[in-house]
């Protein structure tokens, strides 16, 4: 089904149409039709699927097609995450072009003026607030907002913010919105207290399930059977020999993060880091090098899995087996973008075993063993111990030394019941910090055009572009 087929104000087509959006994706083409409806819902479908999409265009139709009032927040969209939270004012921007819209990003940062600038714009009202929870409870406790006329509350990725601990956050803001809006969330996973969160802030929502999607047909999977001592040297071959190809590595330890980056930067590689330690600028300008290609290698934690939308990456290398099948599918889904090839290739230690056997079990097949680099000699036979049968092949592990884990999910390690895995509270105290930062606030404030009305008041200032923004 094609965009056009959907009835959509001519403006917002023009946005479509620069952008070279012309199908639409499966959750699209479920969801924007319920939300145009002004249906209540409730989506399982993970990053990738187009679901930013799915509820930023009827929102942005129904902005333009139904009285709002113009110095108000309108909508509400909930991110865990900076960097999602970025991603969707972006794709926001983009949009909204040609559109009377303006919107206000409000997340955690080192900026030490964002806090006046995010107060300031939420305050005049701004038509779309996208925010961390965590940031939004501030400005709520300091009495800097009015929620009174919201229409519109969006959840993104409602399974990790549950995750990291933000329940609470999110009820509370709930009892700032008025009782009649349209609610939408959108979750990678719909385990229980997903269902209950959507009882409780939903009223009789349809439901858009898209399953979880296996890895592009262009992603080539391979693993390397080691021993955990093994790791960082074959890395370092890898790399080597890659040099020339566009890598993200990936591990659920920043800790890790942080000794790779060091070793391999004595190795001469050209690499940049992200994990929560560092602060906004300190990320931005670390992505920013790795999307221009300045440096060729980005090795971050799961914080990066889901918050990033770079086309040409060609290699992704999980320096640990990810915790669940969902975070493998979003981590190796990074690479083979838009058609393109890419491959994905996994260390497995001993410890990680079955875990990498639940993979391949989801994906129906066996993973490729790789050979190991002479020079670092064998690794451990594969042999997990499954509940039931399955794919037993290949050699190579040892145990892994675990530090602060950015991305693992208390509910899933209680229905595992892993008893290896961190504490609950330590979880969730880490993706806070993963998601919103440890200092005060990062402001950005994208163009945006006003009415007439907004400019006679004084509220606004004219950009060399001809927008206005506050």
């Amino acid at each position: 089904m094609k965009f056009d087929e959907l009835n959509l104000e001519q403006s917002l087509m023009e946005g479509l149409s620069a952008m070279n959006f012309q199908d639409m994706t499966p959750v699209q083409e479920q969801a924007i039709p319920l939300i145009l409806d002004g249906k209540d819902i409730i989506a399982c479908a993970q990053t990738g699927t187009g679901k930013t999409a799915a509820y930023l265009l009827p929102l942005l139709n129904k902005m333009l097609t139904e009285k709002h009032d113009e110095d108000a927040v309108n909508a509400i969209i909930m991110a865990p995450t900076r960097e999602l939270a970025q991603q969707i004012d972006q794709q926001l921007e983009g949009f909204s072009y040609f559109l009377p819209v303006s919107s206000v990003a409000v997340y955690g940062g080192n900026d030490a003026g964002a806090w006046d600038q995010q107060k300031r714009a939420l305050k005049m009202g701004a038509d779309f607030v996208i925010a961390t929870p965590g940031r939004l409870i501030s400005h709520i406790s300091l009495d800097n907002v009015d929620f009174s006329k919201v229409s519109y509350f969006v959840l993104d990725e409602a399974d990790r913010m549950l995750d990291m601990g933000f329940y609470d956050d999110i009820i509370q803001i709930v009892k700032k919105l008025p009782e009649k809006r349209q609610t939408i969330m959108f979750s990678a996973t719909m385990p229980p207290k997903i269902r209950k969160l959507a009882e409780t802030i939903l009223h009789e929502p349809a439901m858009v399930n898209i399953a979880i999607s296996k890895p592009a047909d262009g992603i080539e999977q391979g693993a390397y059977v080691c021993y955990e001592a093994q790791k960082l040297r074959l890395l370092t071959s890898i790399l080597k020999n890659d040099e020339t190809l566009k890598t993200i590595v990936f591990s659920s330890s920043k800790l890790k993060v942080k000794e790779m980056t060091r070793q391999l930067r004595r190795q001469g590689v050209q690499v940049a880091e992200i994990h929560s330690d560092l602060d906004q600028e300190e990320r931005d300008a670390a992505l920013l090098d790795f999307k221009n290609g300045k440096v060729k290698v980005l090795v971050a934690t799961d914080i990066v899995s889901r918050g990033i939308d770079i086309d040409d990456i060609e290699l992704v290398i999980n320096y640990d087996v990810p915790r669940d099948v969902e975070d493998y599918i979003h981590r190796i889904g990074r690479t083979a973008r838009a058609n393109r090839k890419g491959r994905g290739l996994t260390f497995i230690s001993e410890e990680d075993q079955e875990r990498f056997y639940k993979v391949e079990r989801f994906l129906d097949k066996v993973i490729d063993k790789l050979p190991m680099p002479e020079d670092l000699g064998d690794g451990p036979e594969y042999a997990p111990k499954p509940k039931s049968k399955g794919p037993r092949r290949g050699r190579g592990g040892h145990h892994n030394h675990r530090g602060d884990h950015s991305s693992s999910s208390s509910h899933r390690n209680v229905r595992r019941g892993n008893p290896q895995e961190r504490p609950v509270n330590e979880h969730k105290e880490n993706e806070r910090r993963e998601g919103e930062g440890k200092t005060s606030s990062q402001h950005r404030r994208r163009p945006f055009h006003r009415n007439k009305k907004r400019e006679e008041n004084g509220n606004t200032q004219r950009r060399s572009d001809g927008a206005k923004e506050v």
